[in-house]
């Protein structure tokens, strides 16, 4: 990938909602040569999809929000593949993760209560072939996601002090 194209990646990870225009105007290059490789990093599935970062404890719509470790035993062939994707088909299922470690997946599942994320884990995950085991960690709040804070920084009253 040329360095273009990762300048305008790196620029819109920090901000989707940036034009073509600003950005060829922050890397001091033609708007129809920025457009051109959004186009074609969007048709290569570089650039997959435009998101927002929503600080959830804002909203009144409570959502549950678990991090799952599960252990499988791989299918021959097929490694940890043909798992992963009977996991990632269910609409509950936010992220699924190849790991090292303890664990081979790290499942993110989102829930309306407890007892749904209990119910998915026990009906869905758990009976899974190849399934060995499961670990189940809930967050309880988010102070950082995807590099923005979402807590209000208090302001550093200490006095500055020199060597």
């Amino acid at each position: 990938m040329d360095a273009l194209k990762l300048k305008i990646l790196e620029l819109l990870k920090e901000d989707a909602r940036r034009s073509a225009d600003l950005i060829a105007t922050m890397l001091g290059t033609a708007e129809d040569e920025v457009a051109r490789a959004i186009s074609e990093m969007e048709a290569d599935k570089v650039i997959v999809k435009y998101a927002t970062v929503v600080n959830w404890s804002k909203v009144d719509d409570e959502k549950v929000t678990a991090l799952i470790e599960v252990q499988i035993t791989p299918e021959r062939g097929r490694g940890f593949d043909a798992i992963a994707e009977r996991i990632y088909l269910y609409p509950e299922v936010k992220s699924v993760y190849l790991m090292s470690g303890a664990y081979d997946l790290l499942v993110e599942i989102e829930g309306s209560s407890l007892k749904q994320v209990a119910s998915f884990v026990s009906n869905k995950l758990s009976p899974i072939d190849r399934v060995l085991s499961t670990k189940t960690n809930f967050i309880l709040k988010k102070y950082k996601q995807d590099g923005i804070i979402f807590e209000d920084q208090a302001d550093d009253h200490r006095m500055l002090v020199s060597p």
